[in-house]
C-alpha cells in the first residue's frame, strides 16, 4: 500500500470525517466517535486517494469490477471505475439498493449489465462496525448471480464487523483501524 497516499489520506479523514462526540450507530450501538467517511469521499483529494489505495489493494486479484450498498460506497465505487478506466485497466461498477427497485427489473443491483454470470467482484464499504448492512449487501450481489471475493471498507472500527462478515463467508480488509487512522492523521 502506498504509505504516503495512506499519510494523506489520514489527515484528511481525521480533519473532515472524524469526530469525537457520543453517537448512536446503524447497529444501534453508542460509540464516542462517529466517523462521517462521505466527507472525505466526496472531496477531490479523499476520493483520488481512496480510489488509488483500494485499487492498489485489488492489484493482480483478476476481478471482473466493484460495487457497494448505495449511499456509503456510492462515491467509492466511482473513484475506483475512473481510476481504473485511467490507468487502462478498467472496473466497472455496481450499486446495491437499499431496496428492491419497486418497479421495471425489481432489482437491487445497477450496474449488472457490466458483468458476466458468476464475474468475481470486490465489494466497497467506508465504515464497517459490525458488518450487518455489508453482509446483507454481498448477498444482495450473489443473488444477483455475482460472487463476492474479496470486501474492502476505509475503516474498520474493529467492534465485530471483520469476524461477522468471516463468518458468513466474507473476507474483510481495510485501509485502517481506527488506531491506524489517529496514528496516520497524529504523525508528523
Amino acid at each position: 500500500m502506498n504509505q504516503e497516499l495512506k499519510l494523506r489520506l489520514a489527515r484528511l479523514l481525521f480533519k473532515l470525517s472524524y469526530i469525537e462526540k457520543e453517537v448512536t450507530l446503524t447497529s444501534g450501538r453508542k460509540s464516542t466517535y462517529y466517523f462521517d467517511c462521505k466527507q472525505t469521499a466526496l472531496h477531490p483529494e479523499g476520493g483520488y486517494c481512496i480510489g488509488r489505495l483500494f485499487l492498489d489493494m485489488l492489484a493482480g486479484r483478476g476481478l471482473a469490477g466493484v460495487g457497494g450498498m448505495t449511499l456509503g460506497a456510492d462515491p467509492l465505487v466511482s473513484a475506483v471505475t475512473v481510476l481504473s478506466y485511467i490507468d487502462k485497466s478498467p472496473l466497472p461498477g455496481f450499486i446495491v439498493r437499499k431496496q428492491s427497485k419497486g418497479h421495471g427489473t425489481n432489482q437491487y443491483l445497477e450496474g449488472l449489465a457490466n458483468f458476466a454470470p458468476g464475474a468475481r467482484v470486490a465489494v466497497l464499504e467506508d465504515v464497517v462496525t459490525t458488518g450487518g448492512t455489508l453482509i446483507q449487501a454481498c448477498e444482495r450481489v450473489r443473488d444477483a448471480g455475482l460472487e463476492v471475493a474479496t470486501v474492502l471498507c476505509v475503516l474498520d472500527r474493529e467492534e465485530g464487523g471483520r469476524e461477522n462478515l468471516a463468518q458468513a463467508g466474507y473476507s474483510l480488509e481495510s485501509i485502517f483501524t481506527r488506531e491506524d487512522l489517529l496514528t496516520c492523521a497524529r504523525s508528523g
